[in-house]
């Protein structure tokens, strides 16, 4: 049985955190090579004229030039996952015959099931899944100017405040600038629940649950009642 090839891909999005997300995913893949991550379409360009590219993870709301104008320019060799906040482009969208069409924010879960239709379709493969490495069990977060790596197993729970992060660690609380949305989608699901607009808290260090509190670490977190019915329904699968 055949090997699977190396794909070449490439970033494109005007959001650093955005570009971030996507990368952190893809780093958990064997086979797939990114080549740049871009914050606009004229530094793609150049990757494309002197790379060979396979796949473009390529943003549609982008200065000056958009992400649909920048798909139509392209040979159509080059594949194309759109990644956006908005759903209005989605019939544009794969009207230019994209591979997929992502919503922010983007989950490993979600990618990982674009590129799988990546690979169905073009990929010189044995099957999907064997483009998957074990998953790390870390992550990196910008904290103090450094980017820290922080295991998995080491958070309690993470709080929103504002403009910023609280990680909340054994020995350790971490502060980085960084939307609780942008930060759930790094982490994997079967690790961390959202319980609350605020609150991502990891189901491993949970001590003891109500309808309307999870306790870990001994604080008490509330369950917003718009998560209700998932968190409960997640929980009792325990």
């Amino acid at each position: 049985m055949s090997e699977s090839k190396q794909i070449s891909c490439l970033i494109v999005d005007d959001e650093a955190i955005a570009r971030e997300i996507i990368e952190t995913h893809l780093s958990k893949l064997k086979n797939i090579e990114v080549v740049a991550s871009c914050s606009n379409a004229f530094d793609a360009f150049k990757h494309i004229n002197n790379r060979n590219i396979d796949l473009v993870f390529l943003d549609i709301n982008m200065p000056e030039i958009s992400g649909i104008s920048f798909a139509k320019s392209i040979n159509s060799d080059i594949k194309v996952i759109f990644t956006t906040a908005y759903r209005d482009y989605a019939v544009e969208g794969f009207e230019l015959k994209a591979v997929d069409y992502l919503l922010k924010p983007i989950s490993f879960e979600r990618l990982k099931k674009a590129l799988d239709t990546y690979f169905d379709i073009y990929g010189n493969v044995t099957t999907p899944s064997s483009a998957i490495e074990t998953v790390s069990d870390f992550m990196f977060v910008r904290s103090d100017r450094k980017m820290i790596k922080i295991d998995y197993d080491s958070i309690f729970y993470i709080e929103s405040l504002s403009d910023y992060l609280k990680i909340h660690l054994e020995n350790e609380t971490i502060v980085t600038r960084e939307t609780i949305s942008a930060i759930e989608a790094k982490l994997p699901k079967h690790l961390f629940l959202r319980i609350h607009r605020s609150y991502i808290i990891s189901i491993n260090c949970i001590q003891s649950f109500t309808n309307e509190y999870i306790t870990i670490n001994n604080q008490s977190l509330p369950i917003s009642r718009s998560y209700k019915k998932e968190v409960l329904k997640q929980l009792e699968k325990f």
